[in-house]
């Protein structure tokens, strides 16, 4: 075996390798869908391509595209460590699919000092080349939960298989698809991709935030347009060296979820009584509440005259409330 041919097969066993201090199924799944991609790998070389020869058909796993810029900065200055990985395009000769590496290929293709992306060319059937992306994803771990719900929906939606498939080759139950699934279908990809990955963010507040909006009927565009101004008010303060520690993403959930949140019922104002006193006895209450006054009166015949002289009476002690504001 030649010497590139061992350090390709090291670089991609490195990707195997990665978070392998767990020797859980999962892992072990991801490792074996990585081997098989390595053993793929065709030629005894790592080859510079022209980006703009690689197509990426592939399903969006990522919401957040602010590290490709950090990636960018990284490879300019450093070079680029770790070839991406593609396949032939059987329809399109002399052109390349993504298997995987779509950071990479993104913070390559806007460097205005890197022409040519480092890949290695494997030789992959679409679904080979689609289990090989999930288990990378899988052997990375760091896909928050939306960007999961996301990525199976669109596993799902693209035909590389049905829920169950997609459980499987995720190594999660299918019920767990099926709820995130459906909690990607009601939020919708472009108000997810307007929040971003929101990492720290859960299923429980993913739900929560799923049920306000089918509760609430809302403008699901009205919302991106909210969680898009908690972005630009971000970077706004990035540019005025105002720069905190809270994930933006975060803080654009909790104003999206803030404005779906119903606000709480006002306190009903606390009720006064007074008594109403004629020469020195009581002869009633009159009491304040939320929805006005209440007027009791102990004798009957006074009751009964002002129940027929009300509108009179009301109508004079206006005339007086007013000459008096007036005065």
């Amino acid at each position: 075996m030649s010497e590139n041919r061992k350090k390709r097969m090291s670089m991609l066993d490195g990707l195997a390798a990665a978070g392998s201090t767990s020797r859980n199924a999962p892992m072990m799944s991801s490792n074996r869908a990585l081997r098989s991609a390595r053993d793929a790998v065709d030629s005894h070389r790592v080859w510079e391509i022209d980006p703009a020869l690689i197509d990426d058909m592939r399903t969006r796993d990522r919401l957040d595209p602010a590290d490709v810029l950090d990636l960018r900065d990284a490879i300019e200055a450093n070079g680029q460590t770790v070839p991406i990985l593609v396949r032939r395009n059987p329809e399109k000769d002399g052109r390349y699919l993504l298997v995987y590496g779509r950071r990479r290929l993104e913070a390559i293709r806007s460097s205005d000092k890197v022409d040519k992306v480092r890949a290695l060319i494997a030789s992959l059937d679409e679904r080979d080349a689609m289990t090989a992306q999930i288990s990378e994803n899988m052997a990375r771990r760091d896909l928050s939960f939306i960007e999961k719900a996301l990525f199976a929906q669109g596993l799902v939606e693209s035909g590389f298989g049905n829920q169950s498939q997609v459980a499987e080759v995720l190594t999660v139950s299918k019920s767990s698809v099926s709820m995130a699934i459906s909690v990607a279908e009601i939020i919708g990809r472009d108000l997810a991709t307007a929040i971003g990955p929101a990492h720290g963010i859960g299923r429980p507040r993913w739900e929560a935030l799923a049920r306000a909006i089918e509760a609430s009927g809302a403008d699901r565009a009205a919302l991106a347009d909210l969680a898009e101004e908690v972005h630009t008010a971000a970077e706004v303060a990035q540019v005025r060296g105002a720069v905190g520690d809270e994930d933006v993403s975060v803080a654009a959930f909790e104003a999206v979820l803030k404005k779906l949140s119903p606000a709480p019922p006002r306190a009903a104002a606390p009720s006064r009584r007074q008594v109403l006193r004629i020469d020195g006895e009581e002869a009633g209450t009159l009491r304040r509440t939320a929805k006005g006054l209440d007027l009791q009166l102990k004798d009957p015949g006074f009751a009964d005259w002002i129940d027929a002289e009300a509108q009179a009476i009301v109508e004079e002690l206006h005339a007086r409330w007013k000459a008096r504001a007036e005065d």
